[in-house]
């Protein structure tokens, strides 16, 4: 009953209504699809629902029943895939951001600056972020953030560093160890992308600690994998080794290839039974 009173829905709208009454009845249906796990039928709905979908916001809606359908069934390619695309429209979705009761428009656009800076490279960080005019017309009334962001586009590493700790940081609660890390370590690496040998002496005088610190610091990252270079104590030389492109797109496929082999195995024994 449900199924016959979706479709008779978007008969009616597309008969007696405009374009937004269509979309919802169409999402009506998508919905009733995930609701009794129709997978196939689900999907399928949901990418006719975006067709008649305009807004960013109403996209994004539908990303996330896909992500949910994904989480539902383990499919992990529909996830990744789905992900993908929510990144790609999050950064649209400011100009039109309506849920004013989740916090305030001028605490969506700090953390929208927040986020952008450890997950866009310097070109798109510039685009979407430092030249957005979404983002001017707001982040000079939120206290020190436009410091905070210009000063890492302008590679003013002390700066950057002040503000964030004395400013920015207070703004922060649980999650700030975990955000500064991945700051340091993108800050770092912005760093070191314009040399391939640096004294230990000049990168803490451009961070504005102790050579003490930043040696410390270095190690950390290097040992984990997140700094592709190599310390020279003797020299007091900081060496940098950017990873190889063609190694890493190889060493991505090999691990896909492994991924795929395991799933046909395992549905080789299910046909198997």
């Amino acid at each position: 009953m449900g199924k016959s009173k979706s479709i008779t829905g978007i008969a009616d709208a597309e008969e007696n209504f405009g374009e937004s009454e269509i979309r919802e009845a169409h999402l009506a249906k998508s919905l009733f699809f995930i609701r009794i796990g129709d997978k196939e039928k689900a999907l399928e709905q949901l990418k006719l629902t975006e067709s008649k979908a305009v807004a960013v916001g109403q996209k994004m809606d539908l990303v996330f029943h896909t992500l949910q359908i994904g989480f539902s069934y383990m499919d992990f390619d529909l996830i990744s895939k789905s992900i993908d695309k929510a990144k790609n429209l999050f950064l649209d979705s400011i100009s039109t951001f309506t849920t004013y009761e989740l916090f305030p428009y001028d605490n969506f656009k700090f953390y929208t600056v927040l986020t952008s800076i450890i997950s866009l490279d310097r070109v798109s960080l510039k685009q979407k972020v430092v030249d957005a005019p979404e983002i001017l017309t707001v982040i000079g009334k939120i206290p020190h953030l436009l410091g905070f962001l210009n000063s890492l586009y302008d590679c003013q590493y002390k700066s950057f560093f002040s503000a964030f700790a004395n400013k920015i940081g207070p703004l922060f609660a649980s999650p700030l160890p975990v955000y500064m890390r991945e700051v340091r370590t993108m800050v770092y690496s912005q760093f070191l992308e314009s040399y391939k040998s640096v004294t230990i002496e000049a990168m803490a005088k451009a961070f504005g600690v102790t050579v003490e610190f930043i040696d410390l610091e270095l190690s950390r990252f290097i040992a984990a994998g997140k700094l592709h270079s190599k310390i020279d104590n003797v020299a007091g030389v900081l060496e940098t080794n950017p990873p190889d492109a063609k190694n890493a797109l190889y060493q991505a496929t090999i691990k896909q290839g492994d991924f795929l082999l395991n799933r046909i195995q395992k549905l080789s024994r299910v046909i198997d039974l």
